[in-house]
């Protein structure tokens, strides 16, 4: 598993859907940079059981990604028909309707693969026949992108894993504390909590009233 933190996210230029059923050739994140933070995500498959509890949690809370200065876009190895199809869906019947945020679709894999968040590999067996090893879908990546187009922070979880919501806007709020104040952020911080000076000093008083 690659580590991206602190590297420039790899670019691509794919389909997604917006707005819930709008297509857009050539979607690319660099549309960002310079202008908004990027919460970077991938979900295994369209029609799945925990993939829409993740989707519509993140919907639910876009006002405070939006607060935030914060673009969500999602990613999955479907077709962009299929993403449309999902997003045309009642959630009664397993559908995704209501989100608006970009769902990228990954339908060759380069995507997963140079995030390196794909469930699987291709190799050849002993007859000289390309196979695939693993599933041929995205783990739960997620990746925390700055303005400058750089990782900040990534988690990816197995498949029957579901992420929290909650835990990626307090990454967002302590990213965006350390680039507007210079102070890191201790473990378990949240915004309003008392933050550390960058130093040796800073950390040593920190730990003496805790």
């Amino acid at each position: 598993m690659s580590v991206l933190v602190g590297k420039k996210a790899p670019l691509f230029e794919a389909t997604a859907v917006v707005n819930g059923g709008e297509f857009v050739e050539k979607f690319s994140l660099e549309q960002y940079i310079g202008k908004k933070h990027v919460v970077f995500f991938f979900y295994p498959m369209d029609f799945t059981f925990v993939c829409p509890t993740e989707i519509l949690a993140f919907q639910e809370k876009m006002e405070e990604f939006e607060k935030r200065n914060v673009a969500v876009v999602g990613c999955s190895t479907d077709s962009p028909h299929s993403h449309w199809a999902w997003l045309n869906t009642e959630k009664n019947d397993g559908g995704i309707k209501g989100v608006k945020y970009p769902l990228v679709a990954d339908l060759s894999k380069t995507i997963s693969e140079n995030f390196d968040v794909l469930a699987g590999e291709y190799d050849y067996n002993e007859e000289g026949e390309m196979v695939f090893h693993g599933e041929p879908v995205a783990l739960r990546g997620l990746f925390l992108i700055d303005k400058q187009g750089v990782v900040r922070h990534q988690v990816v979880n197995d498949l029957p894993l579901g992420r929290s919501i909650d835990e990626a806007l307090r990454m967002v709020d302590a990213l965006q504390f350390y680039e507007e104040n210079g102070e890191v952020c201790p473990a378990n911080w949240k915004a309003g909590d008392d933050a550390l000076q960058d130093t040796h000093e800073g950390i040593a008083s920190y730990l003496s009233k805790h």
